[in-house]
C-alpha cells in the first residue's frame, strides 16, 4: 500500500535523495534552485519532522563548523522505506499519465 504524502513532502523528501549533504538551509536552498520558489527554514524542519515519523528519513548530527559558531547541524538522509514510496509514486504516476490520451493538436 502506498504511503500517502503531500506535493511539499513529496518534494523535499526527493531534495533529500539528491543533495549530498541535506539540513535544513541546503534543502530550503535546493527547494528555491529546482521549483522556483522560497520556503522558510521553519517549514522544512517541520516538513522533516512528519517525514521522520513516517519512518521515510532519519536524521544525524554532524560535526561542528566554525562557520556555524562551532553548532552542529542535523544532517538528513532517506530511508529505504522513503525510496521504496517514492518508487511507487513515480510508478503510480506514470501510469496514470499513461492513460491520458493523447491531443490532435492539427497546426492552423
Amino acid at each position: 500500500m502506498i504511503q500517502s504524502l503531500g506535493h511539499l513532502e513529496e518534494n523535499i523528501l526527493l531534495i533529500v535523495m539528491i543533495e549530498k549533504e541535506a539540513y535544513g538551509v541546503s534543502i530550503a536552498e535546493a527547494y528555491e534552485r529546482h521549483i522556483g520558489k522560497t520556503i522558510s527554514i521553519p517549514a522544512v524542519h517541520t516538513v522533516l519532522k512528519r517525514l521522520q515519523q513516517k519512518g521515510l528519513v532519519r536524521s544525524q548530527m554532524g560535526g561542528a563548523t566554525p562557520e556555524r559558531g562551532g553548532r552542529r547541524k542535523r544532517i538528513f538522509e532517506a530511508t529505504s522505506r522513503g525510496y521504496n514510496v517514492i518508487a511507487e509514486i513515480r510508478k503510480n504516476r506514470i501510469y496514470f499519465w499513461s492513460l491520458i490520451p493523447k491531443l490532435n493538436v492539427q497546426n492552423g
